[in-house]
């Protein structure tokens, strides 16, 4: 029977269908695994730890991503997809058992974060890499709106997960759920079988990063948007991180339940808009379109920080939810399209790791400067300088005409 909606084209492609179910139950494990780890490191010292928990995170995946972008272009991407999520079925897995065991500390939590970043680097690349592969050009939009799909699932049943499990049985009940996830991904991308390309020349990692890099600096779409990214994750993603958990306790009064439940829902307005992105399939003026929900992203992310009330926080968030899940898709579908498939995996390496550049930096920023300012104007603040810089940058024709 033939698939009608546009959004589930890609769902015909049985090597996307394993590829796609695998990545929804990791993804639900990463999004418990993050608020546990989260709220877990908040009790155990408070943002200051958090921020250095988050932060080293974030160094261990941006020391390897550009090494796994050249890998994910010279050897099979699947490969290196298995190895990373069995390494770190193994680091959340040891993290689970300490915890059961009652050894848990933040030193404990920053070293596991930081090895789990190291793999996760490997992982990016080639799991971008791999979607055209999987399925033909003429359904890359439903693919990635699919994966967006399942992505924001992840962000409602994820945390809603954690929160309730974490109220009832404690954190290594969520990270074990999350070890055992990484398995059921490895899995299921071992029984897939994506089509072969032509390797990328081997020239030795560091010229084949650089090749990579080049072809980034070399258009303007790709090199200002990965550098308004690194701004916007260092002034705005990073203090909601570190602060977020602050402002549910402090300012709305609230706990772990409804810390879970603003993700759920943020996650909820992700799938909407990433749906409404399947369906719809934009083809023109992509660009201008993507910096639009952007600068709405980060509109609302002002209004949700100077909440008075956390049912307005909750509805800010699900807006803001459907602004990003429509945009991610926009710019995952076009970096497909638009580069070569020997190139693919290198440009999206340096596309995550331009993006996170300056993450580590925002995530130990928010945490230091969180006793000289409230949280909500701390965050307020770097969404308002997000929303100008987006502004501003629609200046450039490129940006504005590229379809």
């Amino acid at each position: 029977m033939a698939i009608r909606l546009p959004v589930l084209h890609a769902f015909a492609s049985r090597d996307f269908r394993l590829l796609w179910s695998g990545q929804t139950v990791s993804m639900i494990g990463d999004a418990a695994f993050f608020v546990a780890l989260g709220w877990t490191t908040f009790k155990l010292e408070g943002s200051g730890a958090l921020g250095v928990v988050l932060m080293l995170q974030a160094v261990g995946m941006l020391a390897t991503l550009l090494v796994g972008g050249a890998l994910a272009d010279r050897y099979p991407r699947r490969v290196l997809m298995i190895g990373s999520d069995l390494a770190r079925a193994a680091l959340v897995g040891v993290l689970a058992g300490l915890d059961f065991g009652g050894g848990l500390s933040v030193e404990l939590l920053g070293a596991i974060a930081l090895l789990q970043g190291l793999a996760g680097g490997f992982f990016m690349p080639a799991f971008g890499g791999i979607v055209p592969l999987v399925v033909e050009q003429p359904q890359l939009a439903s693919a990635n709106a699919l994966i967006g799909i399942s992505r924001q699932f992840s962000l409602i049943v994820g945390p809603a997960f954690a929160g309730l499990v974490y109220g009832a049985t404690g954190s290594a009940t969520v990270f074990a759920f999350d070890a055992g996830s990484f398995v059921v991904s490895a899995a299921l991308v071992f029984l897939a079988r994506p089509r072969a390309i032509e390797p990328a020349e081997r020239e030795g990692a560091v010229r084949e990063i650089a090749v990579g890099i080049r072809y980034v600096a070399s258009d303007p779409w790709l090199w200002v948007t990965i550098s308004l990214f690194s701004i916007f994750l260092m002034v705005v993603l990073a203090p909601y991180q570190v602060l977020m958990p602050s402002i549910i306790e402090d300012h709305f009064g609230r706990g772990v339940g409804s810390y879970g439940l603003l993700m759920t829902v943020q996650g909820a307005g992700m799938v909407v808009g990433t749906v409404l992105f399947g369906q719809l399939n934009p083809r023109r003026r992509r660009g201008l379109l993507s910096y639009l929900l952007w600068i709405a992203n980060s509109a609302l992310v002002v209004v949700l920080a100077l909440a008075p009330w956390y049912e307005l926080a909750a509805a800010s968030a699900v807006l803001r939810g459907a602004a990003v899940g429509f945009g991610i898709a926009v710019w995952d579908t076009m970096l497909m399209e638009l580069v070569p498939g020997n190139l693919l995996s290198r440009v999206i390496s340096v596309d995550y790791f331009g993006s996170l550049g300056l993450m580590p930096v925002g995530l130990v920023l928010a945490g230091a400067v969180s006793a000289l300012a409230s949280p909500q104007a701390l965050l307020a603040g770097g969404a308002a300088l997000s929303a100008l810089l987006f502004t501003a940058a629609l200046g450039n024709r490129q940006i504005r005409t590229i379809q």
